[in-house]
């Protein structure tokens, strides 16, 4: 599958509001997830006045520490672990379509991940790029998840504004980049994927 047919680009934006969350029946049928960010929340990312920049090659890619004990944590408590992703500079022209693809296998080579989505757009061109919820909203319809009942962490605005657009909550691990702060406030600030786990862990038991 080439990387632009990973998600589709012309899903309508998602209204929360006008989607109550699931009761009963249904909701006990549908699963939960954590949706993850990559650069800057799996990944380490280079900082370069204050604005984080993703790895640009496979041999660029470095995992934090804490991310694979963090996701086997959550999936023994039985969450799907999904990776939503902005990747631009494909768009751009900065980096192929192949190289990420290439990455991403590392990636799950490493992590047990459930899925991961990735819009490979800039802005104003599709629908999945966050803070739009066109990926999430993708993944709920592949896997059948209450996203009223999951989770998102990034380390960006968009990650936490995608995450609140599509009825989620959010945690915001804090990099201390020099940018814009999310328009939503999220529901918890941390300083790693480890932390955001602990936090998910205690808030969510049943």
């Amino acid at each position: 599958m080439g990387i632009d047919a990973i998600v589709s680009p012309t899903q309508p934006p998602f209204d929360p509001a006008a989607t109550p969350p699931s009761t009963g029946a249904a909701a006990s049928q549908q699963r939960r997830a954590v949706f993850l960010d990559r650069d800057g929340v799996i990944n380490r990312v280079f900082v370069r006045d204050g604005k984080p920049y993703a790895p640009m090659a496979l041999e660029e890619f470095s995992i934090y520490e804490d991310a694979p004990e963090a996701i086997a944590r959550l999936k023994q408590a039985g969450y799907l672990t999904i990776v939503v992703t902005n990747q631009p500079d494909v768009a751009r022209g900065k980096v192929r379509g192949e190289v990420i693809e290439s990455l991403h296998a590392r990636m799950h080579e490493l992590l047990p991940l459930d899925d991961c989505l990735v819009c490979p757009h800039d802005d104003g061109e599709c629908q999945c790029r966050k803070p739009l919820p066109g990926m999430l909203l993708e993944a709920s319809e592949r896997h059948g998840i209450d996203l009223h009942r999951s989770v998102m962490v990034g380390d960006r605005w968009r990650d936490v504004d995608a995450g609140r657009n599509a009825g989620c909550q959010t945690v915001f691990i804090d990099r201390g980049y020099s940018e814009q702060l999310p328009e939503h406030p999220p529901h918890h600030v941390c300083s790693s994927l480890g932390e955001a786990v602990a936090w998910i862990l205690s808030e969510h038991r049943a």
